[in-house]
C-alpha cells in the first residue's frame, strides 16, 4: 500500500490554476524532497495532502485513506510542521504535548505514554517543566517535531525544518529528522540545495504548477550541471589572470586564497586549471565543483523533456 498517492491533482483559485495534473506515488520510508521557487505550487500541494484546502480536480489517498471521502481517518495518518513551530509558547512542552496527543485523539489512558514517547525521541525530555517562551529557537524546534509525530503517523511534512537555525541546531536537526525518517516518510519542502543534498534519499521538484522531476538523489545530480568551481591556492595570481583559462566567465573573490569560478559547463576546465597551478606555481589546494543555485536548477530541468 502506498504511504501517499496523488493522482491527476489540479487547484485553481479564482480562474488561475495552481497546480495542474499532479501525479504522485511514494512507496518507502526516508526523506524526500519537495523544492519548488515562489509561487510554484508547491505549498498549495501540501496544503491538500494535508486537508487545510480541498482540491479542485483529482485524489489524495495517504495509507489507502481518501482524503476528501476519509478526512478524520487520512489526518491520523499525517504529522505537519510548519515553517513556524505551531506552538502555544505560554503552556509547558508537557502540557501542549499532552494537547496535542488530545487532538490527535489518542486515548486518555495512552497520552502520558505518547508524551514521553515523543519527547525522548526530540530529546526534550529534560525541559518538559519548562514553558516553550523560554526555549532557545532549536528547542522550539524541536517541541514542533514532536507534535508531529506524537500520534506515529506514517507521512510527516515538513516546511523548511532547518529555518532560522545557528550550525550546531542545524546539525542536530537534521540527525533527528533523519531518526524520524528511518520508520515513516517524511517530506521535506526546502529551498536550500545542500539540506536537499544531505538529507533526501528522492527529489520532488514543482515548477509553474507542475512536476518538472521526480527521481533519485542519483539522477538529480546526474540532471544538474555543476555551474561554479571552488578555488583554494596558496599562491593566488591576479583575478583577471585565472580569467585567461579557457571556459571561465567570471570570477567571485571569497578570500585572499580563495575564489569561486564560473564556467561555461567545459568541465575540462579543472584540468586546464590544474595544468596552470603547475606551470605557474599557484600552489593549488582545493579544486571542487559546486551545483548551480536553485533557479538554475529549475532552467535546467524545466528545459529537458519529462514524460
Amino acid at each position: 500500500m502506498s504511504i501517499l498517492k496523488i493522482e491527476n491533482l489540479s487547484h485553481r483559485y479564482s480562474t488561475a490554476w495552481a497546480i495542474r495534473d499532479i501525479n504522485l506515488e511514494i512507496n518507502q520510508t526516508g526523506v524526500i524532497g519537495l523544492l519548488g521557487s515562489n509561487g510554484a505550487g508547491k505549498s498549495t500541494t501540501m496544503n491538500i495532502v494535508c486537508g487545510v484546502v480541498n482540491q479542485t480536480e483529482g485524489t489524495v489517498t495517504i495509507n489507502g485513506y481518501d482524503t476528501r471521502k476519509q478526512p478524520e481517518l487520512s489526518k491520523m495518518e499525517i504529522g505537519f510542521l510548519p515553517q513556524t513551530p505551531p506552538v502555544y509558547t505560554d503552556l509547558t512542552v508537557d502540557e501542549f504535548l499532552t494537547y496535542a496527543a488530545e487532538i490527535r485523539l489518542i486515548p486518555k489512558n495512552k497520552i502520558k505514554a505518547a508524551v514521553g514517547e515523543a519527547m525522548e525521541k526530540c530529546q526534550i525530555s529534560h525541559f518538559s517543566s519548562r514553558l516553550i517562551k523560554n526555549l532557545s529557537g532549536g528547542y522550539k524546534q524541536r517541541v514542533g517535531i514532536a507534535q508531529a509525530i506524537i500520534h506515529k503517523p506514517k507521512l510527516v511534512i515538513m516546511d523548511e525544518p532547518t529555518n532560522g537555525l545557528d550550525p550546531n541546531q542545524l546539525i542536530e536537526a537534521r540527525k533527528l529528522i533523519r531518526e524520524i525518517a528511518q520508520d515513516r516518510t517524511v517530506l521535506l519542502s526546502s529551498h536550500i540545495m545542500s539540506e536537499i543534498h544531505m538529507l533526501c534519499r528522492e527529489v520532488i521538484m514543482i515548477e509553474n504548477g507542475r512536476i518538472i522531476f521526480s527521481d533519485s538523489m542519483d539522477a538529480f545530480n546526474n540532471y544538474v550541471q555543476p555551474a561554479s568551481i571552488l578555488l583554494k591556492m596558496e599562491n593566488a595570481p591576479d583575478q583577471q589572470e585565472i580569467l585567461q583559462i579557457k571556459g571561465a566567465t567570471r570570477l567571485e573573490y571569497i578570500s585572499e586564497k580563495q575564489y569561486r569560478l564560473f564556467f561555461d559547463g567545459d568541465q575540462e576546465i579543472t584540468e586546464r586549471l590544474i595544468k596552470a597551478s603547475v606551470a605557474n606555481d599557484w600552489r593549488l589546494r582545493e579544486i571542487s565543483l559546486e551545483k548551480g543555485q536553485l533557479d538554475d536548477v529549475f532552467r535546467q530541468l524545466s528545459s529537458q523533456p519529462h514524460s
